[in-house]
C-alpha cells in the first residue's frame, strides 16, 4: 500500500495558527453586526423605503446560513484552508461593491457576497483538528467558536464611533482591509489539512438545501412585514417544509451526500444542534435589547439616554468575556466533558437573563448583565463543536461543523423575528414613532430564558461519555474519537500493531476504510500497540497501519454488524516509508 498525498503530512502549524483562525471568524462575524449602529437610518442613506432596506440584512444572513455547510463539505473533499482563503475573498469583494454605492440593489448584493464568509467559522474548526496536538485544541476551538460572538459584540463600538464620525461607506472599507489582512496571515501561517474526504460535491444537494433554507429563512426575517398569517408566508414554510423533505430523500439515497443525514440523526449530534437553536437565540435577544434600551431617551421614564457609541461599549462585554472563557471552558471540559460544560453554561445564561430583569435601570447594570451572559454564551459556545466533533468521523468535521454553526445561525434568525415581533407589538406609539416599552423589554428576556430552559433539557439527554469518550472530546484527531466509541460500543475492529519481530508500535496509524474507498475511521495505537476503530455497519473493511521506521501494512477484514469486536492484529514490516 502507498500513501496518497492526502496522508502525507502537511507544514506543521506554527504557534500563529490558533490566533489567525481566530481573528479569521471575528472578521467574518463583524460583517454580522457592521450596520447595527445604522439600522434606523438605512432607508434615509439608501433612499427607499423602511421593508425594502431590511433586505440590506435579510441579505447577509440568507447567504450565511447557505454558505456555511457548504463550504464546510468544500473544505472537506479539496482543501479546508483553500477554502477559507475563497470565503475571505468573496467577502472582501462584497464589502468592496457595498463600499462604492448608495443604490439599493447593488447593496443588497455587496451584502449577499459578505454574507458568504460564514463558512470561515467550520472551516477554522475543521483545520484546528486536524493540525492541533490534543493539549491545544480544547481551549483553540473554544475560541474560535466563540468567535462570533467576541466580532458581534467587539464590532458594536467600532461600527459606532464610525458611523458617528465618519461617512457610513468606511465602515466597508476597514471591513475589506480586516479581510485582505486575514488572508495575508492566512497565507503566512495556516498550511494546508491533509484530510480529505472521498467522493464528489453534491451540487444537487446544495441546491436543494440553499432552496430549502432560504424558502425557511425569508419568511421568519420578513414575516412581521408580510404579516404572519399572510399568504405569502404561509406559503414559504409550506414550500421550505416541501423542499427539505426532498431534499432529505436526495440525500439518503446518494454515496456522497452534502450533509450525511445518517450521522446527523445520531442522538448526540441531534441533540447537539437543537442545543445549538438555542444558545443562538439566547445570544442575539441580549443583542436586540440591551442597545435599544440604551439609547431610548431618559424621558421615557426607563430608557437610559446613553449614545450609540457608548450603548456599544456596554454591550461590548459580552463579546469580550466570551473571549475570555475560551481557557476556562478547556479545563473545565478536561476535567468534566463538554456535556457539563454546555450544561454549566446553560446555567450561567439562565442566570444571567434572569438577573438581568432586574437590572435595567442603569448603564452599569446592563455591563453586569453583558458580562454574566457572555461567560454563559462563550462556555455554551465553545462546547459544541466539541460534542460534534467527538461524534462524526474526520472526513466530515467541516461539513458537520457547518451544520451546526447553521443551527445557531437559526437561532439567531428565530430571535431576531420573534424578539421584533415582541417589541413591535409591545410598542408605544407616538408621533408615527413606535418606541419600544420596558414590558417588551423584559418579555424578551423571559422569551432567552425559556430557550435556555429547552436547551438545558436537551442538554441533559445527551449521553453521558465515559471517560474513554471524555479523552476524545479533548483529543486533536479522529483517532482517539474512533478509539473512545469503539471502546464504547464494544462493534468494531481491535487489536494490536506489532513490528517484524513481534513487538508493540506506539502511535502507529490505523485506517479504516469502507467498501466505496472511503475513509470510516482512524485511530492511534496505545503504548503497547492496542488499537479500536468502530464500524458505522456491517460489510466488508480494509485496516490501513503504517509507523514512523516501518513500511505500511493493509488488511482486509468483514464485520457482520453485531455488538462485538473483531479482533485482528496487524504486523507492519522493517523499512522506512518516504514520503
Amino acid at each position: 500500500m502507498t500513501l496518497t498525498p492526502t496522508e502525507r503530512p502537511a507544514r506543521s502549524a506554527s504557534g500563529a495558527v490558533v490566533p489567525v483562525l481566530a481573528f479569521a471568524g471575528i472578521v467574518v462575524a463583524v460583517m454580522q453586526t457592521l450596520l447595527v449602529p445604522v439600522i434606523k437610518d438605512l432607508p434615509r442613506l439608501l433612499d427607499t423605503s423602511p421593508s425594502n432596506a431590511t433586505w440590506v440584512l435579510t441579505s447577509t444572513l440568507l447567504s450565511g446560513a447557505v454558505a456555511t455547510p457548504i463550504m464546510g463539505r468544500l473544505g472537506d473533499l479539496y482543501g479546508k484552508r483553500r477554502m477559507l482563503i475563497a470565503s475571505l475573498a468573496v467577502m472582501v469583494a462584497g464589502a468592496l461593491l457595498s463600499a462604492l454605492t448608495s443604490a439599493l440593489l447593488p447593496m443588497i448584493l455587496g451584502r449577499t457576497l459578505q454574507g458568504f464568509a460564514m463558512g470561515a467559522i467550520p472551516l477554522g474548526i475543521g483545520l484546528m483538528r486536524d493540525m492541533l496536538p490534543r493539549e491545544r485544541l480544547g481551549s483553540a476551538m473554544a475560541l474560535m467558536s466563540s468567535s462570533i460572538g467576541v466580532g458581534g459584540g467587539l464590532a458594536l463600538p467600532a461600527a459606532a464611533l464610525v458611523a458617528q464620525h465618519t461617512d457610513w461607506h468606511t465602515l466597508f472599507y476597514g471591513a475589506a482591509g480586516l479581510g485582505v489582512l486575514c488572508i495575508v496571515l492566512t497565507l503566512l501561517t495556516v498550511p494546508e489539512s491533509p484530510m480529505r474526504a472521498e467522493g464528489s460535491f453534491d451540487l444537487l444537494g446544495a441546491l436543494g438545501l440553499s432552496a430549502g433554507l432560504v424558502l425557511f429563512l425569508l419568511p421568519i426575517t420578513k414575516g412581521s412585514d408580510w404579516g404572519w398569517s399572510s399568504a405569502t408566508t404561509l406559503g414559504l414554510f409550506a414550500a421550505a417544509v416541501a423542499v427539505l423533505l426532498l431534499w432529505g430523500l436526495l440525500e439518503l439515497r446518494i454515496a456522497a451526500p452534502l450533509v450525511d443525514l445518517r450521522t446527523t440523526a445520531r442522538r448526540e449530534v441531534l441533540l447537539t444542534n437543537l442545543a445549538s437553536i438555542m444558545v443562538g437565540v439566547s445570544f442575539y435577544v441580549v443583542s436586540l435589547v440591551l442597545p435599544q434600551l440604551l439609547q431610548l431617551p431618559a424621558a421615557t421614564g426607563y430608557g437610559l439616554g446613553q449614545s450609540m457609541v457608548v450603548a456599544g461599549l456596554c454591550v461590548a462585554p459580552l463579546g469580550l468575556t466570551m473571549m475570555f472563557t475560551a481557557p476556562v471552558y478547556a479545563r473545565l471540559s478536561a476535567r468534566y466533558g463538554p456535556k457539563v460544560t454546555l450544561i454549566t453554561g446553560l446555567l450561567v445564561i439562565a442566570v444571567g437573563y434572569g438577573g438581568g430583569l432586574g437590572l435595567m435601570n442603569a448603564a452599569w447594570q446592563t455591563v453586569v448583565t453583558s458580562v454574566v451572559l457572555g461567560a454563559g454564551i462563550g462556555l455554551a459556545y465553545s462546547s459544541l463543536p466539541a460534542l460534534i466533533v467527538g461524534a462524526v468521523p474526520a472526513s466530515e468535521t467541516g461539513a458537520a461543523n457547518g451544520l451546526n454553526t447553521l443551527m445557531r445561525s437559526i437561532g439567531t434568525s428565530v430571535s431576531s423575528a420573534v424578539i421584533g415581533m415582541v417589541l413591535a407589538n409591545t410598542a408605544h406609539h407616538a408621533g408615527g414613532l413606535e418606541i419600544p416599552t420596558m414590558h417588551g423589554f423584559r418579555v424578551s428576556f423571559l422569551i432567552a430564558t425559556a430557550a435556555v430552559a429547552l436547551g438545558l433539557v436537551l442538554a441533559l439527554c445527551l449521553p453521558n461519555p465515559a471517560r474513554a469518550a471524555r479523552l476524545q472530546l479533548r483529543a486533536s484527531s479522529e483517532e482517539d474519537a474512533n478509539l473512545a466509541r469503539a471502546a464504547e460500543v464494544l462493534r468494531g475492529f481491535r487489536g494490536r500493531v506489532l513490528d517484524a519481530e513481534g513487538a508493540p508500535v506506539a502511535r502507529a496509524k490505523v485506517t479504516l476504510i469502507d467498501r466505496r474507498g472511503r475513509q470510516a475511521g482512524a485511530t492511534l495505537t496505545g503504548a503497547d500497540g492496542s488499537y479500536a476503530l468502530a464500524v458505522p455497519a456491517e460489510g466488508p473493511y480494509v485496516l490501513a497501519a503504517r509507523a514512523a521506521g516501518h513500511g505500511p501494512r493493509a488488511s482486509a477484514a468483514t464485520h457482520a454488524g453485531d455488538d462485538r469486536a473483531v479482533d485482528l492484529d496487524l504486523s507492519l514490516p522493517g523499512e522506512t516509508v518516504t514520503a
